[in-house]
């Protein structure tokens, strides 16, 4: 399920491109940035009255003939991976989590695996690439670790939550203008504190099959 839920990502990310492809050659021809619900019900006999030329017509016939096949495989994949994680006591907690979605959620679960072969809720952290790796001499920084250490499908899907967590939790939101405020205003920083916050309460969560609470994660 892990490698359909990945196959799936890299579908989304072929989808975008060829979303990107098709509005550059329609701005670039027409000057109208359209957008990807528009390109879909773009009509063959349009293009043809927008575009100039019988290449560029085909050069998004073509793009959209594979926007249409990648949108029913990513269904598909989201359909399979759904209905094999839909009574998972742990994905259903995590669906209690302000920010974390379906796709979030199944993306944590299956990544993470068994919570329980993390000792503590920091190597949890560490390994959803949630902590800095400086390194500290005399108070001083020599460097940073590897910065390629962990796993990186938890380190996006924790720092998308943190985005979607900023919109709709007012707790994450004040978290957040405390960080911003000590970190000279460094949205970045600002931002990965609040996915290392989401991810110790995800880690209990998951390990105590509890539901989420803002207050808890983020004092």
């Amino acid at each position: 399920m892990r490698d359909l839920l990945r196959k799936r990502a890299h579908w989304v990310r072929q989808h975008t491109a060829n979303v990107l492809s098709v509005q550059n050659i329609m701005v670039r021809h027409t000057g109208v940035r359209l957008s990807v619900k528009r390109i879909r019900e773009l009509p063959k006999k349009e293009l043809e009255g927008l575009l100039p030329e019988a290449d560029q017509v085909l050069a998004i016939t073509s793009s959209l003939a594979i926007l249409d096949c990648l949108s029913q495989q990513i269904k598909a994949l989201e359909k399979i991976v759904h209905q094999r994680l839909l009574h998972t006591p742990s994905y259903e907690q995590l669906l209690t989590v302000n920010g974390i979605g379906t796709i979030l959620a199944q993306t944590i679960t299956l990544e993470t695996g068994d919570i329980n072969r993390f000792p503590t809720v920091g190597n949890s952290a560490s390994y959803c690439r949630c902590v800095d790796r400086n390194k500290i001499s005399n108070g001083k920084r020599k460097g940073q670790g590897h910065v390629k250490n962990g796993n990186p499908y938890l380190g996006w899907a924790y720092m998308e939550a943190a985005q979607f967590a900023l919109r709709f939790n007012p707790s994450a939101q004040r978290f957040y203008q405390r960080k911003l405020a000590k970190s000279n205003n460094n949205t970045t920083l600002a931002r990965k504190a609040v996915a290392h916050k989401l991810s110790r309460a995800c880690y209990y969560v998951m390990r105590d099959l509890v539901p989420f609470e803002a207050t808890k994660a983020f004092g």
